[in-house]
């Protein structure tokens, strides 16, 4: 699978405006042309950010479902209210798994509005070649014995972009990794001090909230 990890920088007080749009439009209409919207977050402390996962079975399949989706019907008709809220959507990252996909249960119905409880820590690290190895031989049992372990893992795909027209960060490599917990009342912080060798450059760790129809929940 390729993965897109997208970060949205919201026009103020515009983020619940895209959220009510995304779930009541944008879900069932992407995976309908073969793509996957596992999971959808508010970013806790960070009021104008709105953070998305979606998910392709492979380059080329990418591309075809983002010129079905962008070029149909949908899209069409709801782009300039989507596009009114964004300040800027260019922040992307084009990852593979490099192990279990997340987890996920089952979607809500449209209109559901329910909050999931839980929190999810995502933390983006820019690394060097072979640190998803060291990562699962080293660290992976650390966070687990400290009650934060890795819920999904990726690095970077460096393929080319076969949908140009959505750009995607490029020239860095990064490994990024999620940890869910029950409540933000469980989250767990753990020293990560021996990675300091193998970064090369400060790492970013975002406290997710689910929406209410996203299935990492």
């Amino acid at each position: 699978m390729i993965y897109e990890l997208r970060r949205y920088a919201m026009r103020p007080g515009r983020r619940d405006t895209l959220i009510s749009l995304f779930e009541r439009e944008f879900i069932e209409t992407q995976e309908a042309t073969g793509m996957l919207v596992p999971g959808s977050f508010r970013e806790v402390g960070q009021p104008d950010r709105f953070t998305w996962l979606r998910a392709f079975p492979d380059m080329e399949k990418r591309r075809a479902s983002l010129e079905a989706f962008y070029s149909g019907p949908v899209w069409q008709a709801h782009r300039d209210e989507a596009n009114a809220t964004l300040a800027d959507s260019d922040d992307v990252l084009l990852l593979r798994p490099t192990g279990p996909p997340p987890p996920l249960w089952e979607r809500p119905p449209v209109g559901a509005t329910a909050l999931p409880p839980a929190l999810y820590v995502a933390t983006i690290h820019h690394v060097g070649p072979g640190f998803s190895a060291f990562f699962a031989r080293e660290v992976a049992p650390v966070l687990a014995e400290a009650g934060a372990p890795p819920v999904a893992c990726f690095e970077s795909e460096h393929a080319e972009n076969t949908y140009p027209r959505l750009p995607v960060r490029t020239g860095e490599n990064v490994f990024v990794w999620f940890a869910r917990f029950e409540s933000p009342q469980k989250e767990q912080e753990v020293d990560l001090s021996m990675l300091a060798p193998h970064l090369t450059a400060p790492s970013l760790r975002l406290r997710l909230r689910p929406t209410a129809r996203s299935t990492m929940r």
